[in-house]
């Protein structure tokens, strides 16, 4: 296993300030003249009575401002030149001595590259005088209930002016679809990141499975995956892991993770690290004893090979239906061949009948967060019919699934769960020869490489 020096990982984790003003830079360039656009930052939420959740800043914020702190505001204003206002908590040397040290005011405007910064207490007073005599009001609309309740109050305060001469916003725009369409599509400093944090998650999923055995419990594995994150600078996972022995791994979201791991089951471990706010999304299947099963190895090698040829038709131009139509012809016709599924190919194919056992979708964009924002355009037949483009990451994780109770299937194939999951990012052909790069190939699938790994 590669083995990454903690120092030189942490220094390569944090992107430069000229990426977030060129990201605030595309925005601005999508909104139109003579408006104001707002931007709330999370605020922490409590786990029990006087502690919080670790936490987990609101995504769209981040992006455009790289400000990892509670309870602040992004303030956009287009007009005759462009400006961009922070608004944040102040330095407070008591409040810091019990919850942390804070970045202040000052910091965030010269750290953070922003026109002016201002303390958070201030917005009540400051942005009613901001919306004023602006054409067109931008802000993510739905996302936090509170936050729409403030806006349309700040709104109602300055058309309560318009007698003094004021004129209100006529144009409320939800700006969601323009941010989440620049997220879409990565820039080489995002890549870097999230191939240091797909390294850092291959490392964890190859020691899981070096660490796996008969008798322990699915949380000691957990354990595992999450000391090898954090021991590279990734501080936490992405979501929730799921390790799942035997039968478990056919709930979906199963993330208990308390149940001993029995001797002839697989283990299914989806889990990925948290690097610099981006997000690994990892599945591996394999033998708790080191060795599958001849039923174990055909399933697999079936998911297997749907998946690869799947994650070899990612390139530009093509999209997630086609890949389905092909991952479904490949599972319908092995389950067909395995005895799971009997009746016409072509009638099978038509009628999805793997679907029964692939219950899931074939994969979704990668990013800040696990499931990225990126609209799939999605048709009347429910076809993701978004071509993909160069920068574009995405999950390709094809699986099967038949639960203890299926009686519909020979005795030999029940309580097998199996997922194969891979980031893969889309490039011009002429850099990989083949308009792909697989972020997670060094996390081995192969049963061979498998069965290699797993050997104590």
């Amino acid at each position: 296993m590669n083995h990454i020096n903690n120092s030189q990982q942490l220094a390569q984790t944090l992107l430069p300030l000229s990426e977030f003003i060129t990201r605030r830079d595309n925005f601005f360039a999508q909104m139109p003249e003579n408006s104001i656009a707002i931007f709330k930052a999370a605020s922490e939420v409590t786990r029990s009575n006087d502690t919080e959740y670790a936490f987990c800043q609101n995504k769209n914020f981040y992006y455009l401002t790289g400000f990892n702190e509670p309870d602040a505001l992004l303030v956009m204003i287009k007009g005759e030149y462009n400006q961009a206002f922070i608004f944040c908590r102040d330095k407070d040397p008591l409040t810091e001595i019990w919850q942390g040290r804070r970045i202040g005011t000052s910091k965030a405007k010269t750290n953070y590259g922003f026109d002016d910064s201002f303390i958070i207490e201030e917005i009540g007073g400051s942005l009613p005088e901001l919306i004023k005599n602006k054409e067109h009001l931008l802000y993510c609309q739905g996302e936090n209930q509170a936050f729409d309740m403030q806006v349309m109050a700040w709104l109602t305060q300055v058309k309560k002016s318009v007698k003094q001469g004021a004129k209100a916003p006529t144009n409320s725009i939800d700006c969601a679809a323009i941010v989440h369409e620049l997220r879409l599509i990565k820039s080489d400093s995002e890549i870097a990141i999230m191939r240091q944090g797909n390294k850092i998650s291959c490392g964890a999923h190859q020691r899981a499975m070096q660490k796996t055995s008969a008798g322990k419990f699915e949380y000691q594995i957990e354990a595992e995956l999450l000391h090898e994150f954090t021991r590279h600078g990734a501080r936490h996972a992405a979501y929730a892991s799921i390790v799942a022995g035997g039968d478990n791994a056919n709930i979906l979201h199963y993330t208990d993770n308390n149940d001993t791991l029995k001797n002839n089951d697989l283990l299914l471990i989806d889990a990925g690290a948290e690097l610099a706010g981006y997000a690994a999304d990892i599945t591996r299947t394999f033998p708790v004893n080191g060795k599958f099963s001849v039923e174990q190895k055909a399933l697999y090698e079936l998911v297997l090979k749907s998946q690869n040829a799947a994650i070899n038709e990612v390139k530009i131009g093509n999209t997630f239906a086609v890949l389905n139509v092909l991952v479904n012809e490949i599972l319908t016709q092995g389950l067909i061949e395995l005895g799971i599924l009997t009746g016409d190919l072509t009638t099978l194919i038509k009628e999805k009948a793997c679907k029964k056992y692939f219950i899931h979708g074939l994969g979704h964009w990668l990013g800040l967060d696990v499931h990225d924002v990126g609209d799939y355009q999605v048709n009347t037949e429910k076809q993701q019919c978004r071509k993909f483009e160069v920068g574009m990451v995405m999950t390709i994780e094809p699986g099967l699934y038949i639960p203890l109770d299926d009686d519909s299937v020979d005795k030999k194939w029940r309580g097998i769960g199996i997922r194969i999951e891979d980031n893969i990012l889309v490039t011009e052909p002429a850099i990989t020869h083949s308009g792909y790069e697989n972020l997670t190939a060094a996390a081995v699938k192969s049963v061979a490489d498998i069965e290699k790994q797993c050997i104590k």
